[in-house]
């Protein structure tokens, strides 16, 4: 029998930030991170010239407007259990900031490095042309360094807030969230370098192609399929499955990087091998605006990650027939309790693009009571693939008074 024991319960699904020295401790190594990271993000920057500095913080802000959108997306997927606002903006920062701000100097350590080997290598850099080493160190730094980081965010989110990180979409929403904050700074990062080397900033060519999928191809995608892997891992109960998962997601995630990176290098060695005579210079990115650049990658990425596009679809459709059945089996004993017959009906037919709604005319209260109710079945599921009996968790019991306190509320 699951035992009911609440002071068991808690520490298995409490978050150790409630410990108050731990809590302090890690928000002084966050900070600590971030100002190095600011620090890092300033040289960079400002080490361009202010011209340069006016085009990135131009870039940033159409970035940032392009981010609402994969945000927006990712907020409606949450909808069924809704995290707090905070971890939206605290996973999107360490993508955006810490992760973006450390993969930049330890990328060009290994580029210069292999720029030094490539010394020693003429025929290969002859037979590249002038961006030989970025060719070559784009796909072997890249993708380790960047996945790492990344990473590490989404795994911190996963045990810093384990009670609000259990399933697969959870996992997928905080993965997408870090990668989407990667994304909304190295783009803007890229259209200042161009500028830099060209004169001329591609802000249509670079913003457009890194916000293929509407934001969601590229890092949200890698980063995404890392962070289900994790929340998939949590749903399974034997212990190689949760050791085994992850390691899957996070090698998949730098498969999908490589390729990617890998594209021009491929694409210039065979065309070396057909005889064709690599560019003398570096290559102007093309005009091209943001609307067509952004089509233009969207389709490309369709037919070169058609696998990874496939197992998106599958991620969302399957977190989200997942979460329908927890919602409606755990809160079929809550009928005279919890929801009214009526409102258990509402539950067995919702549907993948339609949400619930107890009463139209009160949205906002409507909708806290739909949020409550969900969080009660999903914590009840919690404990019970843990070995606990539901009845004897404070927890359920806070949600069951929420719902009474929400439902007066509504019907007043």
């Amino acid at each position: 029998m699951p035992t009911t024991h609440s002071a068991l319960i808690l520490p298995a699904l409490t978050s150790p930030l409630r410990r108050p020295r731990f809590a302090r401790a890690t928000a002084t190594s966050l900070g600590i991170l971030l100002l190095i990271a600011v620090l890092i993000i300033c040289a960079v920057v400002t080490g361009l010239g202010s011209e340069a500095m006016h085009v990135f913080l131009t870039a940033l802000a159409v970035s940032s407007a392009l981010s609402l959108i994969p945000v927006t997306i990712l907020w409606y997927l949450d909808r069924r259990e809704r995290e707090s606002p905070w971890l939206f903006v605290a996973a999107f920062l360490w993508g955006g900031l810490i992760a973006t701000a450390f993969a930049l100097p330890a990328n060009t350590a290994v580029i210069m490095a292999i720029a030094s080997w490539l010394e020693h290598n003429a025929a290969l850099k002859e037979m590249l042309g002038p961006e030989a080493a970025i060719m070559i160190g784009a796909p072997v730094a890249a993708p380790i360094v960047e996945e790492t980081l990344k990473g590490a965010g989404i795994v911190l989110l996963f045990w810093l807030v384990r009670g609000e990180f259990d399933n697969l979409r959870d996992g997928f929403i905080y993965g997408a969230l870090v990668g989407a904050g990667f994304n909304w700074f190295e783009s803007a990062l890229y259209v200042q370098q161009n500028f830099a080397q060209f004169g001329t900033a591609p802000y249509g060519f670079q913003l457009g192609m890194r916000y293929a999928w509407l934001g969601l191809a590229g890092h949200a995608m890698f980063s995404g399929i890392f962070g289900a892997s994790l929340g998939l891992a949590r749903m399974g109960r034997r212990k190689w499955w949760r050791w085994l998962i992850p390691l899957g997601g996070y090698l998949l995630a730098i498969l999908g990087h490589t390729w990617n990176n890998a594209l021009p290098l491929l694409m210039a060695l065979a065309a070396a091998q057909s005889g064709e005579a690599p560019p003398t210079e570096a290559q102007v990115p093309p005009d091209m605006g943001l609307l067509a650049a952004m089509t233009a990658a969207s389709v490309s990425n369709l037919v070169i990650f058609l696998p990874f596009a496939l197992l998106l679809v599958w991620i969302i459709r399957r977190s989200g027939r997942w979460e329908r059945d927890v919602i409606r089996e755990e809160l079929a004993d809550e009928v005279g309790r919890s929801l009214t017959p009526g409102e258990f009906e509402a539950v067995d037919q919702d549907r993948t693009f339609r949400t619930r709604r107890i009463d139209a005319r009160n949205r906002e209260a409507s909708t806290a009571l739909v949020i409550a109710q969900n969080e009660l079945a999903f914590r009840k599921r919690r404990l019970k693939d843990r070995g606990f009996n539901p009845e004897g968790d404070p927890v359920v019991a806070r949600h069951r008074a929420e719902i009474v306190v929400l439902r007066d509320r509504l019907q007043a």
